[in-house]
């Protein structure tokens, strides 16, 4: 089996997946021979994307997804439940990663620090929670979770943005005991 079919016949589903890092994730797993379902709460980039990787692989859709939301999680994953059934692979990559620089820990407006840790934290945690049973029926089911390398040096002025990803990093340490007794691997990346 070549490189450009290390995921033949897998379904993976990418969040954050309308543009940058995600949407290069979603490319690299494409040429793998993934079927990929991507969400992000961008919906005009995210159905281009869709459209775009799904003339270049296996298939590819779109559906949105907003993080800060539980209940449009637990649509995303009830859609993907509905029409794929069972998933290999979760990349939880979506995330508040601009426009929240800038201030010092003094002056980061609470509301931001709040905005930041429910996307980037707790859309973790929930989508990882809400894709639990279909990654079950999946084969052998990995889950992959983006954290950054602020979290490891302690960048100035992205305190909330810094400690989002860090709680990243601490529960997929923790989900890493609880998962893989169900035969789910996870691991976390700090690009």
């Amino acid at each position: 089996m070549g490189a450009n079919e290390m995921l033949a016949g897998r379904t993976i589903v990418v969040t954050g997946a309308a543009r940058g890092l995600g949407l290069a994730i979603a490319k690299a797993c494409a040429a793998a021979g993934a079927r990929l379902v991507l969400g992000d709460v961008l919906e005009a980039e995210g159905v281009e994307a869709a459209r775009a990787l799904a003339a270049e692989g296996p298939g590819c859709r779109f559906v949105p997804v907003d993080l800060a939301s539980p209940a449009s999680i637990e649509a995303f994953c009830a859609d993907i439940g509905s029409r794929e059934g069972a998933v290999d692979g979760l990349v939880n990559n979506g995330a508040i990663a601009t426009g929240i620089g800038g201030p010092t820990y003094d002056a980061l407006e609470i509301d931001v620090w709040d905005r930041v840790m429910q996307v980037n934290a707790r859309g973790t945690w929930l989508m990882t929670r809400n894709m639990a049973p279909l990654l079950k029926k999946g084969r052998d089911a990995r889950i992959v979770n983006v954290a950054s390398d602020t979290a490891l040096w302690g960048a100035p002025r992205l305190l909330a943005y810094v400690a989002s990803k860090g709680a990243v990093i601490s529960m997929t340490r923790s989900l890493a005991r609880e998962l893989g007794p169900s035969g789910i691997g996870i691991t976390v990346v700090a690009p």
